[in-house]
């Protein structure tokens, strides 16, 4: 619960102090917020958690800020648009107070997702600070989001704020006539942190449900957001409504995984399945069509669809040809090959499967190319391909299936 709420606030709390110091003070702002959170858990450690645990966390980071700024010991000068409200008491705490008021701390996390998407970074650095000073997602976290190792991630980071400083870069709320401009980098910050909740890197929990929801909960402030409230806005929130409705039926009562055709049907959530096709529904206006369209229309045949063996594998072969040539993942190539087997045979999916380049070292490539050699007939390369992607995992769930699958072949 506590893990759940550190993860839920932490962001929301950066955002606020961030928009008050200014970029130039955004470690002060992320240190802050560790100090609140580290004080939280000496605080509760003996069940002594208050009644209202999220006011608490707002009061002790409001005041730590104030203490800092009335001691000047901020690093950087504030440049802030209430810079000047913060050098006089009389408006000191009156302005804090309304800065950590509820639709103030939403109006921060917009406007601070939208200033990390600053033309002069590179794309994946935007994505990378997003995803670290936002959504609080570790560096072995983005690194499984990007493919990449965690060092690589780290220099990245770090090269991103040197340059800031550097360049004197200001990341400021870039005006909401320019926020759509930048919003296909919000978006696909908010997509890999649903990924990464989806599917998780932690070794003992595959499903993220904290990370999803939050995910979740951003996208749809985008939604609410006029400016923001584009179809592809909308795709995304299907998509995710569809993934999550499953979630219940994923893992069984040990906490293994339940691969999507052996799932109880019964377990999906309908409501966010409903809710799923309303958004696609309003997706569909307009004439832009974005790969979340594809990716959302793919995951609403099989979320309504009545069986595994009722579903419309060729009409989901077409929506990832589409979505493949036009994104050029890997991953999406993979996904493809997988339904490719469904629809025109498993050796054809094996062919393709090897025309990947570079994944290699891939878990998820290697258990693919098992299953198509298992459902084959072909029990010798599946454990070959079984027993590669086994290395590949720090995931216990995933360690599971795959040795479950190798069972099977033998």
């Amino acid at each position: 619960m506590v893990d759940h709420l550190f993860r839920h606030e932490s962001g929301k709390m950066v955002a606020v102090l961030t928009r008050v110091f200014g970029f130039a003070n955004i470690e002060q702002a992320e240190d802050i917020v560790q100090d609140t959170l580290i004080r939280a858990l000496e605080t509760w450690k003996f069940g002594k958690v208050p009644d209202n645990p999220q006011a608490w966390l707002y009061r002790t980071a409001k005041n730590k800020a104030i203490d800092l700024i009335r001691r000047e010991k901020v690093k950087h000068k504030i440049e802030s648009e209430i810079a000047p409200l913060l050098k006089s008491e009389y408006t000191l705490v009156p302005s804090m107070n309304e800065m950590f008021r509820e639709n103030e701390i939403k109006d921060s996390q917009l406007r601070m997702m939208f200033a990390c998407c600053h033309p002069s970074i590179a794309l994946e650095s935007q994505l990378t600070l997003m995803l670290k000073t936002l959504c609080g997602l570790s560096i072995k976290e983005i690194g499984k989001a990007f493919l990449s190792g965690e060092d690589t991630i780290q220099k990245r980071l770090y090269r991103t704020k040197e340059k800031i400083r550097e360049e004197h870069i200001s990341l400021d709320y870039p005006g909401a006539d320019r926020m759509p401009v930048r919003l296909d980098t919000v978006l696909k910050a908010l997509y890999l942190l649903f990924n990464e909740g989806y599917n998780s890197s932690h070794p003992d929990k595959l499903i993220r449900d904290d990370l999803c929801e939050e995910a979740m909960r951003l996208t749809l402030l985008l939604a609410e957001n006029p400016k923001t409230n584009l179809p592809q806005t909308n795709a995304l929130l299907a998509l995710m409504c569809y993934q999550a409705s499953r979630f219940g039926a994923r893992l069984d009562d040990k906490g293994c995984m339940v691969l999507l055709k052996d799932q109880d049907r019964t377990h999906w959530n309908k409501f966010l399945i409903e809710r799923g096709n309303e958004y696609l529904t309003h997706a569909a206006e307009g004439n832009m069509i974005h790969e979340y369209h594809f990716e959302a229309a793919i995951a609403s045949i099989h979320a309504n669809a009545k069986s595994y063996e009722g579903t419309n594998w060729k009409l989901i072969l077409q929506l990832y040809n589409n979505l493949s040539n036009r994104t050029h993942n890997p991953m999406v190539a993979i996904n493809r090959c997988i339904v490719l087997g469904e629809v025109e045979g498993y050796e054809n999916a094996i062919d393709e499967l090897k025309k990947i380049k570079g994944l290699n070292g891939n878990c998820y490539y290697n258990t693919s190319l098992g299953e198509m050699y298992l459902k084959s007939g072909n029990k010798t390369e599946a454990i070959q391909y079984f027993q590669n992607a086994l290395v590949l995992t720090s995931s216990n769930a995933e360690i599971e299936l795959i040795r479950r699958k190798i069972t099977l072949c033998k």
